[in-house]
């Protein structure tokens, strides 16, 4: 079998506090654009609008659909993007509340007359349109599909191993999900439904990897008694150091190619995964395990005792005649 960082043995832990420093800025930087742009930017799916699909006899050019598409008046704002073949093109407007029905009719008469256009014929595939009621109730549903997975979460890793190892994978996956969401918001990105479902994508696939090291640890905990926790903690990163970069790698080129060669109907979806892999990497090895730590630490500080500190101080009390 082949093995990456075969008899690994980086310093890990002793990273743990520099890795808490930049998780930190960076969660408060997203937080602020976030702050600054007055929220999130949402897809129609979320706000409401009208979805219109075309497709045009030539390839046209998108930009200058969208030059056309800013003199249509009651149009608050717009999205072209290419769909699968050149001659494909899927319009997104947001436009007035309680016009989304009929607004699709609208683009395609102020599109058929537009000097731009002259010569130009398509034909309508598609138009759909999303009141802001139905777009504020999937908002609320995306919401409540992400917190109640990260509760799943914490009540499985809490039965399957222990309490705290669940509260420290809850952080870690919330950690991914803010870094992921402040991304879009610091590129000006939308967040449309495909881009929810990469969310939670990205909360499965770092639950995965936390799973996987956690296990080491408790195996580790076993086998090792004698050992320094942190001691413990850092080997059981470095023993599933190669299965987490022989994983995220493989899957990072599948979802490379996706997100270079899928088109524009899939990029920010792929885009998600791709940023979502990289951070939940990053959270198993230098914020799931240190909070395991910290933790442990805290207790020893307020004069807790752990089970294995119990048993030690037995083994060392004077046996009574």
């Amino acid at each position: 079998m082949f093995w990456l960082f075969q008899n690994a043995n980086y310093p890990f832990m002793r990273w743990r506090r520099i890795a808490f420093a930049i998780s930190s800025i960076a969660i408060l930087l997203v937080l602020a654009s976030i702050a600054i742009r007055g929220g999130l930017r949402y897809s129609i799916d979320f706000t409401g609008g009208t979805l219109i699909q075309l497709d045009f006899e030539q390839p046209v050019e998108v930009g200058t659909l969208r030059s056309v598409l800013e003199s249509l008046p009651g149009l608050t704002s717009s999205e072209v993007q290419r769909f699968g073949d050149p001659s494909d093109v899927v319009i997104r407007a947001q436009v007035p509340v309680g016009e989304e029905e009929g607004f699709g009719r609208r683009i395609e008469a102020h599109l058929r007359q537009a000097p731009e256009l002259q010569g130009q014929t398509f034909t309508v595939v598609r138009t759909e349109a999303v009141g802001p009621k139905i777009g504020a109730e999937l908002k609320g549903q995306s919401a409540r599909a992400i917190l109640y997975a990260l509760i799943l979460i914490l009540i499985y890793i809490a039965v399957r191993f222990e309490p705290k190892f669940g509260v420290a994978a809850v952080i870690a996956t919330l950690h991914d999900v803010i870094l992921s969401i402040g991304l879009f918001s610091l590129l000006d990105k939308e967040i449309s439904l495909a881009v929810v479902a990469a969310f939670l994508t990205i909360i499965g696939y770092s639950l995965n990897d936390t799973i996987v090291v956690f296990d080491r640890i408790r195996e580790d905990l076993r086998s090792m008694r004698r050992e320094r926790y942190v001691s413990v903690v850092n080997a059981a990163v470095n023993q599933t150091l190669s299965r987490t970069v022989i994983t995220s790698g493989t899957t990072l080129v599948v979802v490379l190619f996706l997100f270079f060669m899928g088109g524009g109907v899939i990029h920010d979806f792929a885009f998600a995964l791709l940023i979502g892999i990289i951070i939940g990497t990053y959270s198993s090895i230098f914020v799931g395990a240190p909070l395991l730590i910290e933790w442990k630490r805290r207790i020893e500080d307020r004069g807790g005792t752990t089970p294995r500190a119990k048993n030690k101080k037995k083994a060392q009390a004077p046996s009574r005649a």
